[in-house]
């Protein structure tokens, strides 16, 4: 909703509410969830490379079709947390200190950033119980964890491991978040005022889904690296080392590709998720977003 009324001489425009990032993102994740585990089987792989397409067949072989699902509700927790903290703290930073829609490059950069940084803490816990339920599967059935869902994964592991853990990996996921925000939000912002500026694009669907598609490649190249990392420390059993730089040690002894594990997938999982997050967050806004009313100058 975006249009002049020249009779009470107001410009009216809806803007998102805080928690439609949360919702946005939890959209997003149904759909591309079995190429998240996907990623994840990838990336905590110490053996021989494999490909998107053998893991999936490897999964589907050991659990079923549904096999590809497991940790959903892992996954959708994760947004819910994770997503409503850093757009709603980006939104908020952009109303309160940035002088609304006048943002400049370099402001957008600091303050999604910082959301990143914000959402990585708040959605930690459900970000490590959507990576061990992922990865079960991929274990013998007596080393399993076997969470049934994600709320009893978090009891299991604040009642045997202490409330502590559920923020192991804080650190390098907000290493990750803060550049992953940035190419997402940021990216996503600039392309989509780039081609409203050219004059042959409107605000609909095909510009939120062009601007998400070139968020979504710098974000994966952004945080790629650091995701693999941040995968291997979510996913360490008690005893084993969690500690930043043994694992970016350890990660970089398996050769230098090894930092780039399920790119494809990450990739192939990003452009939907990014496209699907954005296009339902704008959607969200303009039916049930925040009417705002401000002068028409």
């Amino acid at each position: 909703m975006d249009n002049n009324n020249e009779q009470t001489g107001y410009k009216i425009e809806r803007k998102p509410d805080w928690y439609f990032g949360g919702l946005a993102g939890a959209g997003a994740s149904m759909f591309t969830h079995p190429l998240d585990l996907i990623k994840v089987h990838m990336q905590t792989r110490k053996d021989k490379r494999v490909s998107t397409l053998d893991v999936a067949k490897e999964v589907v072989a050991k659990e079923g079709s549904l096999g590809l699902y497991n940790g959903l509700s892992a996954s959708v927790l994760r947004q819910l947390t994770y997503s409503t903290a850093r757009f709603g703290v980006y939104e908020y930073m952009k109303t309160q200190l940035a002088s609304g829609p006048n943002v400049t490059l370099l402001q957008s950069l600091g303050m999604a950033g910082v959301a990143g940084v914000a959402g990585s803490i708040v959605g930690n816990p459900a970000d490590l119980i959507n990576v061990r339920m992922q990865n079960d599967i991929k274990l013998p059935k007596e080393q399993r964890r076997a969470y049934r869902h994600a709320f009893h994964g978090l009891y299991s592991v604040a009642s045997k491991e202490g409330v502590t853990t559920l923020w192991t990996g804080t650190a390098v996921n907000a290493m990750r978040s803060a550049p992953m925000n940035i190419g997402q939000i940021t990216f996503y912002a600039q392309c989509k005022k780039l081609m409203l500026s050219t004059g042959y694009f409107g605000d609909n669907v095909v510009t939120h889904i062009l601007s998400s598609i070139t968020a979504a490649v710098v974000a994966t190249a952004l945080t790629l690296p650091i995701d693999v990392v941040k995968t291997r420390t979510m996913n360490a059993k008690p005893g084993e080392p969690t500690g930043i730089a043994t694992l970016v040690a350890k990660t970089a002894s398996e050769g230098p590709l090894a930092f780039f594990k399920g790119f494809m997938p990450s990739l192939i999982r990003m452009i939907p998720q990014t496209v699907l997050t954005f296009v339902f967050f704008e959607q969200l806004t303009k039916y049930f977003g925040v009417i705002v009313r401000t002068p028409v100058k």
